[in-house]
C-alpha cells in the first residue's frame, strides 16, 4: 500500500498487499460472525438471564424478609399483650393472696381473742368457785364455833347459801357505792 499525495488529498493506491489484507479482514469478520459471535451472544444472554434470576430472587427474598419482619412484629405485639395479661393476672393473684392472708390473720386474731376470753371466763369461774368453797369452809367453821356442834348436810348447805347471798349482796352494795 502506498500513500500518494496529490496536493491537498491523500489517496491510497490499491496493490496486492491491500487486497490480501482486505480478504483476511473479511475472513476474520466472517469467522467471528459464524463461530465466535454466537458463543459470545449465548454467554451474554446466559449472563443476562442469571442477572434477571438473581434480581428476581433478591426481590422474592426481600418480600419474604418483609413478610417475616411483619410476622415478627405481630408476634412481638402478641407477646407484649400476653405479658401484660400475665402481669395483670399476677397482680390480681398477689392482691387475692394478700386479701386471703389478711382475712386469715383477722380470723386467727379473733380466734385468739375468743380463746383468751373463754380462758379468762373459765379462770374467773374457777376463782369464784374457789372463793365460794373457802367462804363455805369459813362459814362452817364459824358456825360450828358459834353453835358448838356440827350441822347436818342440809342445814350446812342452807347456811352456806345464805352466807354466799349475804356476801354477794354486800359486795353488790359496795360496788354500787364505788360507782
Amino acid at each position: 500500500m502506498q500513500l500518494v499525495s496529490t496536493g491537498s488529498a491523500i489517496l491510497i493506491q490499491p496493490n496486492a498487499t491491500l487486497i490480501v489484507e482486505l480478504v483476511a479482514f473479511v475472513l476474520v469478520v466472517l469467522a467471528f460472525s459464524r463461530w465466535v459471535y454466537p458463543i459470545l451472544a449465548r454467554v451474554a444472554e446466559a449472563r443476562q438471564e442469571r442477572i434477571a434470576e438473581q434480581l428476581e430472587a433478591a426481590k422474592r427474598d426481600r418480600e419474604e424478609a418483609q413478610h417475616q419482619l411483619d410476622a415478627a412484629k405481630e408476634e412481638l405485639a402478641k407477646a407484649r399483650v400476653q405479658a401484660s395479661e400475665i402481669i395483670s393476672g399476677a397482680n390480681r393473684g398477689a392482691e387475692q393472696v394478700r386479701s386471703e392472708g389478711r382475712e386469715r390473720a383477722e380470723d386467727e386474731a379473733k380466734r385468739i381473742v375468743d380463746s383468751a376470753r373463754r380462758e379468762i371466763e373459765s379462770e374467773r369461774q374457777r376463782a369464784v368457785q374457789s372463793v365460794r368453797q373457802e367462804v363455805a369452809d369459813l362459814v362452817v367453821g364459824a358456825t360450828e364455833k358459834v353453835v358448838g356442834q356440827a350441822l347436818d348436810g342440809d342445814a350446812h348447805r342452807r347456811l352456806i347459801d345464805e352466807a354466799i347471798e349475804q356476801v354477794g349482796a354486800a359486795r353488790g352494795n359496795g360496788a354500787e357505792r364505788h360507782r
